[in-house]
């Protein structure tokens, strides 16, 4: 008998310095983020957040099983991070389309947000912040 090929789709997305990895496989529509439901894992808002690229992709995510793990950074940057791996598989699994959705809708969806905190600098108490000088 015949192995039956699975196809797998695995993405990443990045949000400052939180790193999440999605693993798409075809399946039932379950979600999980470091071994728990999405329900369960986080603030309300925050799991919102990250529903918009379900929600977008019509039933087209109940036909597929995504595990995720996302480390690193705070609860907000996770989030972005999640919303971005997510959107980026279900783009791959869904084709153009979907793609082309998600992009009207919000770009950070596919391309991940770059940007970054400024790192400190020696004997500042900000990382732009310098003591006042006086001129007399």
């Amino acid at each position: 008998m015949p192995k039956q090929k699975i196809e797998q789709i695995s993405t990443v997305g990045k949000r400052k310095i939180a790193v999440a990895r999605a693993t798409l496989v075809p399946g039932t529509g379950n979600l999980t983020i470091n071994s728990k439901p999405l329900e369960i894992w986080g603030p309300k808002y925050l799991c919102d957040r990250i529903r918009e690229p379900l929600f977008l992709s019509g039933d087209l995510w109940k036909k597929a099983d995504i595990k995720i793990n996302v480390r690193s950074g705070g609860s907000s940057a996770q989030a972005d991070a999640v919303r971005t791996a997510v959107g980026k598989a279900l783009a791959e699994f869904g084709g153009e389309k979907i793609k082309k959705t998600f992009l009207e809708y919000d770009r950070t969806l596919l391309v991940a947000d770059m940007r970054q905190g400024e790192p400190w600098k020696p004997g500042r108490s900000k990382p732009r912040a310098a003591a006042q000088k006086g001129k007399r």
